[in-house]
């Protein structure tokens, strides 16, 4: 690696060296001089140079993807890797926008990020692939005109039933009232996901500040209980899988480890709608490099990248244009369906509005028991 960077760090000081005896020898010449010229910015059109510092969590690139981009321009990628967006957030403040070229981030982060100056507006005429993003993951609450952010990656919580333990056809959160789903139910243990679906179900959003209609949502999720067997965050697939339980709601890690072990379970778009969790990538305010950070940008979203980004992280494929290079053994876990419904992202709310969740889940909670 250091050997090839070396040699284009060389290569355009070479040609230019090369144009200037051509001229020297031959003044009179000026076509050798243009032909030397070009090649000069030929041979350099891909070349940057320098370093550039990828912060983000631990294992969102394959190792091919920052290889190749290094030995497409001459840029060492530096990558430092946060646990918690939190953390992330307490770094750029410090360094005030510094330090880092290319951050990614989780939506509700994205939003304080740009509140406080931290992100730079970006110069989409700078990408030759900016038209291949899925509009469907952009223009969302943290970045509603597209101004400061590319999406990269999404999660999408979805219904996977086991036909063969159920009488139901699953194509609904309100298929999972279904009184002949007692006992027979596994959910995630995200309290404004599950409120929020009940929320779905009575065609309300799940950013609802209205605190009747909240109340309203919670007697409802009470009656849930009876169906409900298990609430757990981690490995809840098991139980689908193992048939303990004949319908489960599930992340998207635990979509995919599910249908990856039985391929007779059924997946469901719920027809009342998806709940997004959306991944961003930004550049900040102070990057050192930012001209590195537009390359890697581009670089990531060419379709066969992105393609190759997105089978490797297992998150819904953002990039349209990446879809027919995902492999047809991975398309059903990570290309969102033309006909899926329209998704929103749970947001921030108020306080008020949020202790009244957290009391309607600790009732629901206590139900189940």
């Amino acid at each position: 690696m250091k050997k090839k960077i070396a040699l284009l760090v060389t290569l355009p000081t070479l040609i230019m060296s090369l144009a200037g005896c051509a001229g020297g020898n031959n003044a009179s010449d000026g076509g050798t001089d243009t032909l030397a010229e070009e090649s000069r910015q030929n041979a350099a059109v891909n070349y940057i140079g320098g370093e550039m510092n990828l912060y983000t969590w631990d294992g969102m690139f394959p190792q091919e993807i920052l290889r190749g981009f290094e030995e497409e321009t001459g840029v060492r990628i530096n990558y430092s890797n946060f646990d918690y967006d939190e953390d992330m957030l307490a770094k750029l403040e410090e360094t005030q926008g510094g330090d880092y070229d290319f951050v990614i981030a989780d939506d509700y982060i994205l939003e304080l990020v740009i509140a406080e100056g931290l992100a730079q507006k970006l110069d989409t005429t700078r990408f030759e692939n900016y038209e291949n993003l899925n509009p469907v993951f952009m223009s969302q609450f943290y970045d509603p005109d597209n101004e400061y952010t590319v999406p990269y990656g999404a999660g999408i919580p979805l219904i996977v039933y086991d036909p063969a333990l159920t009488n139901v056809e699953i194509t609904s959160y309100e298929d999972l009232w279904n009184p002949s789903l007692e006992d027979n139910v596994a959910i995630t243990a995200n309290y404004r996901v599950i409120n929020g679906i009940t929320l779905k179900t009575m065609g309300e959003s799940f950013n609802t500040e209205d605190l009747d209609v909240i109340r309203q949502a919670g007697e409802k999720l009470l009656s849930l209980a009876p169906n409900i067997r298990v609430i757990n965050d981690s490995n809840t697939q098991d139980y689908i899988v193992s048939g303990e339980v004949a319908a489960a709601f599930l992340y998207t890690s635990q979509v995919y480890a599910a249908l990856n072990a039985r391929d007779d379970l059924e997946v469901v778009y719920p027809e009342e709608g998806l709940g997004f969790g959306i991944m961003a990538g930004f550049i900040p305010s102070d990057a050192p490099n930012p001209d590195a950070a537009y390359a890697f940008i581009d670089y990531i979203n060419r379709p066969e990248n992105a393609a190759a980004c997105f089978e490797y992280i297992g998150y819904y494929c953002t990039n349209k244009a990446a879809e027919e290079y995902i492999s047809d053994e991975m398309k059903e876990f990570i290309v969102l369906p033309e006909d899926a419904a329209e998704g929103e992202i749970v947001q921030n709310i108020s306080q008020e509005a949020e202790d009244l969740h957290a009391e309607i889940w600790n009732q629901f909670r206590a139900a189940c028991d």
